[in-house]
C-alpha cells in the first residue's frame, strides 16, 4: 500500500473516513501526505488540521514512537522528483494487516486474528487530547499528567495569561525576551528527546551538516530553530523553521536534538538553573546507565556461548581462531594484556579490590599503569573450557556494540589463568542503588521504567539486530553442565540444562519484578522459604493486589500506576514456566511501548514455591540463590 502523491500524474492516495460504520460514503476526515516542507502525514477535518506524523529522520516519523516497537513491519518512505508516500510490509507474509481512517477522525492500523476474534486492533491514533494537533499553540507543550496540561518551554510564557488561567492555552506562548539578531548575541536551546515542531513551512538543505545548519539560522533572522533531517548514520542534512514553533515535545527515550533559538539573557537564565540541577542528576543517571551496562554485558555473554558451540567448527576451519600456544593471540585482533599488568592493576587480585562474584567468577577492579581503570572478570579455574573456546568466545563478544553493553578491551591468558578485561563502571551498578533502602529513594519511576527499557532494547539487539545474531537465534541448546546466578537461571535451564534465548527472556522478567519492587529475588524467598518474589508477584496479581508489589520509596504518579501494572504484567509473562508460553524480546518492547494494546494473561511462574527440588548440576561454589547483578553470568558447557 502506497500513501501519497505521484507528482508525475498528480495522483494522490490518501484514506478517506466512511460518513458513518454504516454509510461508506465519503466522510469528514482524510489521512493524506502533506508534502510541503518536509513532507509528513497528516490528518485533516476538512481544511483543519487534527493529527500530524512529524518529519521522516530516516528512520520513522518522528511524532511517532511506536514506530521503533513494531518490528512484526517493514517501513518505507520515499522522497523523489517523482514521488513522495509512505508504505509498509510486514516481515510474515501470513500476517493480514489493514490501515484505516475511521468516522471519528481516528487513524488505526488492524491485523488478523483468525476464527472468531476476527480483526483485532493493533495501534491507532490520537491517542489523548495531546496528540492533537497544536493543543498549545506555539512553544507550547501538552502533557496529560499535568493540569493545566498546557505549559511553556524555558524562555517563553503564555500569550494570554488569563486564558491559561481558565484552561485555555491554545493561544500558545511568547518569548520572555526579544532576539536581537542584529547584535548577534542569540544563541540555541538544545531540546534533547523532541518530537520535531510542524514543518509544512520549514526550509530544507540535505547538503549542510549539522554545524553549517546553524551557521546558517544565525545568519536568517527568520530562522527560529534548527535540528538534523536525517539522523541516521551521524547526521546530515538541515531543517530549518522561519515561523514560530508549533506542535512539539519530549517523549523520554525517543525524538532528536531540537535546537531552539533563544536570547542570550533566556539562555543564561537557562545554564544557571541547568547547572544547579545537574550537580544532583548527573551522579545518579551515571550510576544507573552504568548499572544497565554491566548487566547486559554478562548477559551477552549468556547468549554467545551457546552460538559458538554450533560455530566452533566453522570458525576453526576458516582459520579465524587457529590451534596455537598461549602465547600466539594475534589472531583474536583484541589487545592482550600481560599477566604482570593485570595483577599489578589488581594489586594482586586483592581481595578489596572485588567488585562483585558471579556464577563464573569474581569480578576486580584495576589500574592500569597509564591510569586507566579497568574490571578484570577472572575466570574460575574449575571451568572445562579450553582455550581455543574462550578464544572464539572473545571474539564473539568483542563483535556486539550497543549502548546498553560494557566495552571489552581485552583479554589476559597465562596456563589456567583466563581474564577478561572490561571498561570501568565508576559509580557501581543498578543493584547499589536498587536493594539500598537508603538509595532507593533516588530512583523514581521515571528512572526504573527507563532502566527497564534499556535493558529491553540491548537483549533484542542480542537476540536479533547485533552483527552475530543469525538463524539460529531461537535454536536451544541442551548442556550438562550449568553455571549461572541462582535466581536469574530459567527452570529449564537451571533443571535440564536446555538454553535459548526464552531463557534471557526469564531472566529480564526476574529484573522487571526486582526493579519494580526493590527487593532481591532472593530477599523474598529467605523471608518465606514457600513464597519468594515471583511467587509473592504472583499471588499478589490474581489476588488484584499488584499495587502491593511497588516498591514503597518510589516516587511515581497516576499515569505511573499503569505503566507499572503494565510492566509487572509484562514481567509475569515473562517468567512463565514454559519457555513456549514466554514472549520474545520483540513483543516484549512492543507490550511495554504500546500502552492501549491489550495484553496476554500471564501462566504460573517457574520457581513458584520451593519448586526447586531438583538437583542442579554446578560449577559454581557459592551456594547463595542470589548474587549481585552487576555479576549475573551463565556460562554452558557443551557435551
Amino acid at each position: 500500500m502506497k500513501l501519497g502523491v505521484d507528482l508525475r500524474t498528480g495522483l494522490n492516495r490518501n484514506l478517506t473516513a466512511w460518513k458513518s460504520e454504516s454509510d461508506p460514503s465519503p466522510g469528514d476526515y482524510v489521512l493524506s501526505m502533506d508534502t510541503r516542507g518536509d513532507p509528513q502525514l497528516t490528518a485533516w477535518a476538512g481544511m483543519t488540521r487534527k493529527w500530524r506524523s512529524g518529519p521522516w529522520n530516516g528512520e520513522a516519523f518522528t511524532g511517532m514512537p511506536e514506530m521503533k516497537s513494531f518490528h512484526e513491519f517493514n517501513f518505507h518512505f520515499v522522497n523523489t522528483k517523482d514521488e513522495i508516500y509512505y508504505s509498509y510490509e510486514t516481515n510474515d507474509k501470513s500476517i493480514i494487516t489493514r490501515m484505516v481512517m475511521n468516522n471519528t477522525g481516528a487513524t488505526q492500523r488492524f491485523v488478523w486474528l483468525g476464527g472468531s476474534e476476527g480483526w483485532g486492533l493493533f495501534w491507532y491514533t490520537p491517542k489523548t487530547q495531546c496528540d492533537g494537533f497544536s493543543l498549545c499553540g506555539s512553544y507550547g507543550v501538552c502533557s496529560i499528567d499535568t493540569s493545566p496540561m498546557c505549559h511553556c518551554f524555558q524562555g517563553f510564557k503564555p500569550r494570554f495569561p488569563e486564558n491559561w488561567a481558565l484552561r485555555d492555552g491554545s493561544g500558545g506562548c511568547v518569548r520572555k525576551t526579544s532576539l536581537d539578531c542584529r547584535n548577534k548575541t542569540d544563541g540555541f536551546m538544545v531540546l534533547t528527546n523532541a518530537t520535531l515542531p510542524d514543518t509544512s513551512s520549514v526550509v530544507m538543505d540535505m547538503s549542510m551538516n549539522l554545524d553549517e545548519c546553524k551557521a546558517s539560522c544565525l545568519k536568517n533572522c527568520s530562522c527560529t530553530g534548527y535540528a538534523t533531517a536525517d539522523v541516521r548514520d551521524g547526521g546530515r542534512g538541515c531543517i530549518m523553521w522561519v515561523t514560530e514553533l508549533a506542535d512539539f515535545g519530549v517523549i523520554s527515550g525517543w525524538g532528536q536534538d531540537l535546537y531552539i533559538r533563544l536570547a542570550a539573557a533566556d539562555l543564561e537564565s537557562i545554564s544557571g538553573h541547568t547547572k544547579k540541577k545537574r550537580r544532583i542528576v548527573l551522579p545518579l543517571t551515571v550510576s544507573i546507565v552504568s548499572g544497565v551496562l554491566v548487566i547486559m554485558a554478562f548477559i551477552s555473554m549468556c547468549i554467545w556461548t551457546v552460538k559458538k558451540r554450533r560455530r566452533k567448527g566453522l570458525m576453526t576451519s576458516t582459520g579465524i581462531v587457529p590451534h596455537s600456544n598461549d602465547n600466539k593471540n594475534d589472531s583474536l585482533e583484541l589487545p592482550f594484556f600481560h599477566l604482570d599488568a593485570v595483577i599489578t592493576a589488581t594489586n594482586n587480585f586483592a581481595e578489596e579490590n572485588i567488585l562483585g562474584e558471579g556464577g563464573f567468577g569474581p569480578v576486580y577492579k584495576g589500574k592500569l599503569e597509564e591510569g586507566q581503570e579497568i574490571a578484570v572478570k577472572r575466570l574460575s579455574k574449575t571451568s572445562v573450557q579450553g582455550i581455543d573456546e574462550f578464544k572464539n568466545e572473545l571474539m564473539l563478544i568483542a563483535k556486539l556494540q550497543h549502548r546498553n553493553l560494557v566495552r571489552l578491551l581485552g583479554y589476559s591468558i597465562h596456563g589456567e589463568e583466563r581474564m577478561l578485561i572490561y571498561e570501568f563502571m565508576p559509580n557501581k551498578s543498578l543493584d547499589a542503588f536498587l536493594f539500598d533502602k537508603h538509595k532507593g529513594v533516588l530512583l523514581d519511576w521515571e528512572t526504573r521504567h527507563n532502566i527497564i527499557l534499556g535493558i529491553a532494547r540491548g537483549l533484542l539487539y542480542l537476540h536479533q539486530d547485533s552483527r552475530i545474531s543469525g538463524e539460529e537465534g531461537e535454536a536451544s541448546t541442551k548442556t550438562r553442565k550449568v553455571v549461572g546466578t541462582y535466581g536469574y537461571m530459567s527452570p529449564e535451564y537451571a533443571m535440564d540444562g536446555i538454553f535459548s534465548v526464552k531463557s534471557d527472556v526469564y531472566s529480564f522478567g526476574v529484573l522487571v519484578l526486582e526493579i519494580i519492587s526493590g527487593q532481591k529475588n532472593k530477599g523474598a524467598y529467605l523471608a518465606d522459604p514457600h513464597l519468594y518474589l515471583l511467587g509473592m508477584a504472583w499471588n499478589l496479581w490474581n489476588e488484584g493486589k499488584s499495587i502491593d508489589l511497588i516498591d514503597p520509596s518510589m516516587n511515581f504518579d497516576s499515569m505511573g500506576t499503569v505503566e507499572i501494572m503494565r510492566c509487572i504484567n509484562v514481567g509475569l509473562l515473562c517468567v512463565q514456566e514454559h519457555p513456549e508460553d514466554r514472549p520474545t524480546m520483540a513483543s516484549v518492547l512492543f507490550m511495554l511501548g504500546n500502552g492501549e494494546a491489550p495484553l496476554p494473561k500471564p501462566r504460573p511462574p517457574g520457581f513458584m514455591a520451593g519448586s526447586a527440588s531438583r538437583q542442579i548440576e554446578s560449577s559454581s561454589k557459592d551456594e547463595e540463590l542470589h548474587s549481585a547483578n552487576h555479576a549475573t553470568l551463565t556460562i554452558i558447557v557443551g557435551r
